[in-house]
């Protein structure tokens, strides 16, 4: 179905778990060659590595590591065609009125500035490529507000979706092409660790499908949104995958 992404060189951050993990193994099962950087690891490491796809574990908020990710990614394959900048996190719940410098600081360098920097690296040589393809996770938080505690992470998210907007302004003349894809809530290790049991349950119910998603249901808009044949004249779009639970 998605032919054309056979051999195309693929960078995912935060690419082996969750819904990182799902959009590695998805381009790998297209047959692209595939760099995943994580950071924690966990179980599923041994089936990225079983799908032959190249990883690397580093921490992207460190100054120089997104550098170090992408120079590996082209020594590894020589180019990077399509660039998923999905790593990121809540970091915490803190109320507003609880905030402090540092954890701000923790979620806009995890959520945003990395994702900057990974962009513009992307951005650099895919315009010397004269072509290329940059999806970016956001968040259903980014429209709704998230719940409680994560105001610091909805507004990140909804720094990604205007931030890659405008990127998709500055590269469309360059044969570069910039979405996001926004998940709703998604059963992964994310809510098994922000959300407990009973605000999952609560939240299942305010969904139309009545189901909380999986990694695997991002993992077909990921494909759409890289394949030219499929998407060729879509950019500086945010894709919901959340169920029906935001309709706009």
């Amino acid at each position: 179905m998605f032919d054309d992404l056979k051999g195309k060189v693929v960078v995912v951050t935060g690419g082996v778990t969750g819904i990182g993990g799902a959009a590695s193994l998805a381009f790998a099962a297209a047959g692209a060659s595939v760099f995943a950087q994580y950071h924690g690891g966990g179980p599923e490491l041994a089936a990225i590595e079983k799908a032959g796809i190249a990883t690397m574990q580093l921490d992207l908020t460190e100054k120089g590591a997104p550098e170090r990710m992408m120079a590996a990614a082209v020594a590894r394959f020589g180019r990077i065609d399509i660039m998923v900048n999905n790593a990121g996190s809540l970091v915490g719940r803190v109320p507003v009125v609880d905030l402090e410098d540092d954890f701000i600081d923790r979620v806009f360098d995890l959520n945003c500035r990395q994702l900057i920097h990974c962009c513009r690296l992307a951005a650099r040589l895919m315009k010397a490529q004269g072509a290329g393809n940059i999806i970016n996770v956001t968040s259903i938080a980014a429209r709704t507000g998230s719940s409680p505690g994560g105001a610091v992470y909805g507004g990140a998210k909804a720094f990604v979706s205007a931030f890659s907007k405008t990127l998709a302004k500055e590269l469309v003349g360059n044969g570069v092409r910039v979405n996001c894809v926004s998940p709703g809530t998604i059963h992964t290790a994310f809510h098994d660790r922000f959300s407990d049991e009973a605000k999952r349950e609560a939240t299942r119910k305010t969904i139309p499908m009545q189901r909380l998603g999986l990694a695997e249901d991002c993992a077909g808009t990921f494909l759409y949104l890289a394949s030219d044949v499929a998407s060729g004249y879509v950019t500086g779009q945010v894709i919901e995958v959340n169920g029906g639970q935001l309709m706009a």
